[in-house]
């Protein structure tokens, strides 16, 4: 049998490592507040993303702009790794 690559088609962003990129697949919370809170950072899916740092904070890099957070907001983004 011939080996296949294995790519990731859903990960969170807390999952990522830094300099990985994504497209941003979907955004997935319990509390509409972290939700919200996305959409006016202008994180919805669809949209290029490049960890740039996960530790003390999360670091994306989203076209121009730079957005830091914490696990809990990490944990709601879902990207598909390029």
């Amino acid at each position: 049998m011939g080996e296949k690559a294995f790519k990731t088609l859903g990960s969170s962003v807390s999952l990522m490592r830094p300099g990985e990129s994504g497209i941003v697949t979907s955004c997935h919370s319990h509390d509409h507040h972290i939700l919200k809170k996305l959409m006016a950072m202008g994180i919805i899916p669809g949209i290029s993303i490049k960890l740039e740092q996960s530790f003390p904070a999360f670091v994306i890099k989203a076209g121009n702009t730079r957005l830091a957070f914490d696990l809990e907001i990490a944990k709601a983004i879902y990207v598909r790794i390029q």
